[in-house]
């Protein structure tokens, strides 16, 4: 068994400096510069960075063998807002980027990026917010017509807005909160899916320390359109042979998955993933003492199905770390990432069937 450890740490590390950066799903451009200049920073042979012409991330391992070749994909944009209306109060109307509910942003701060690059603060708010002055405020339905955002900004009017460089179709970053605790858990916005591009970053690095490559060549698409449903469904060779997804483990009621251990997913709403690829994973994970869980996600669509959708002839598989509370102030532990990052060094330079 080859000695392949995840620098858990350093893994964090990149993790946090990501979930840092804005990346809302048509705004992704800062986070795709961060992953590019830390897969740089790791000066792996054999490795090159291009750009997709959406902008997405496009990451090309040399590996051992072409006969067969491989992909991963995770997403590294998220969740968001953009102004649809300056309202004559001043404050703003949004509409959302990614499917979530309203009450899951109610009072969140947020920062407004102008087109040239300014960036002002703001909470995201029921309109009428006081609860001394509005009677109905808890029996108010949470949906765009009822919340607006309020600026800190000296604005009373629209015109006021607009002197501050703010138009509609600028997009608004929420804050994404992020704290590592002592015992272990991450807290913070946006862990779907950066979480799992950090377990991709992971079992780079361990390769690397490992001095082993891949043993087919592999192409990694960190997209940047996920939430709107086309981000890795493109920009794979024509050859590809599998297609491992790396996304979040849905979590809740009913579910399997944890925030300890790596999320295999057998199904979702697009259908089942491929048995006999799933089926490795779950051998591989079981072969090398990483702790599982199989699960199926009621309400959930990955970049892979994205892939098959759009014609992709590949087997496709989809794991990834448990994140609780999805779509909103969520929360994985440590460890999920690191068995995450595992399994996906394992996949790398397994044989396969």
């Amino acid at each position: 068994m080859s000695d392949i450890t995840i620098n858990l740490d350093e893994t964090i590390t990149f993790l946090t400096g990501l979930l840092n950066t804005p990346s809302p799903t048509g705004y992704a451009v800062e986070a795709i510069d961060y992953v590019e200049a830390e897969f740089k920073k790791l000066k792996t042979a054999g490795l090159t960075l291009n750009r997709t012409k959406k902008g997405a991330l496009l990451i090309q391992l040399k590996g051992a063998a072409s006969s067969a070749p491989r992909g991963i994909t995770a997403h590294v944009d998220t969740l968001g807002l953009m102004v649809k209306e300056i309202k004559g109060s001043g404050r703003l109307k949004a509409t959302q980027l990614g499917g979530y509910a309203w009450n899951a942003v109610e009072y969140e701060g947020v920062t407004v990026r102008t087109a040239d690059n300014k960036r002002i603060r703001g909470t995201m708010l029921l309109s009428n917010p006081s609860t001394h002055v509005n009677s109905k405020l808890n029996t108010t339905q949470r949906e765009a017509d009822n919340m607006e955002i309020r600026l800190d900004a000296m604005t009373r009017s629209a015109a006021d807005t607009r002197e501050l460089g703010i138009e509609v179709g600028d997009f608004i970053f929420l804050d994404p909160r992020v704290e590592v605790t002592d015992t272990g858990f991450i807290r913070s916005r946006h862990l779907d899916d950066k979480a799992g591009v950090a377990a991709i970053y992971g079992a780079s690095v361990a390769l690397k320390t490992a001095k082993l490559k891949p043993v087919q060549d592999t192409t990694i698409v960190i997209a940047n359109y996920e939430e709107v449903g086309h981000g890795g469904s493109a920009n794979w060779p024509d050859e590809l042979d599998e297609l491992l997804t790396i996304d979040m483990g849905a979590m809740g009621d009913g579910q399997n998955s944890d925030e300890f251990s790596v999320s295999i997913c057998a199904k979702d709403s697009s259908g089942p993933y491929h048995y006999a690829f799933t089926a490795r994973m779950r051998q591989l994970a079981a072969a090398n003492n990483i702790p599982y869980k199989v699960d199926i996600y009621p309400y959930y669509g990955s970049d892979g199905s994205a892939y098959w959708r759009a014609g992709g002839a590949a087997k496709v598989a989809l794991i990834g770390p448990g994140i609780d509370a999805s779509h909103g102030y969520e929360r994985t532990h440590k460890s999920s990432i690191e068995h995450t990052a595992h399994l996906i060094a394992r996949y790398l330079v397994d044989e396969g069937t």
